[in-house]
């Protein structure tokens, strides 16, 4: 699933969601939180996770921003898709066809990776 941030540093630019961990939660439990709060969509299950990686950015004020990001493969199990607070869209992979998304290079090798691992690995068991 794709969504496009809705403030800055990545304004307009479509990722994975993402959000800040709080002090203290478990990886897994932000995880879950952030689906929920930024598509809808209710956690099934997921893989353990498939990568670490640490990007940069520059916010509208200048500020260098340090991003670590961990990717995880996960397969909703319930919900309705929809764009949450801090999004302004929310669009399934498969569903963006003639839709003209921008993706950057990073996130677009974590999306590959991602297609690539899914057809690989085993469908959860609802």
């Amino acid at each position: 699933m794709l969504i496009p941030a809705k403030y800055e540093p990545l304004k307009g630019h479509w990722s994975l969601p993402g959000g800040t961990v709080e002090v203290g939660e478990p990886l897994e439990r932000r995880l879950t939180r952030e689906m929920l709060e930024e598509t809808g969509l209710v956690r099934g299950r997921w893989s353990r996770h498939r990568g670490v990686r640490r990007s940069c950015a520059t916010s509208s004020t200048g500020s260098a921003i340090n991003f670590v990001l961990v990717d995880y493969l996960c397969w909703p199990s319930g919900g309705t898709l929809y764009a949450g607070s801090d999004v302004d869209a929310a669009i399934l992979g498969g569903s963006v066809g003639a839709r003209r998304v921008f993706v950057d290079r990073k996130a677009s090798s974590v999306i590959q990776r991602g297609l690539t691992l899914a057809r690989e690995a085993p469908r959860p068991v609802r």
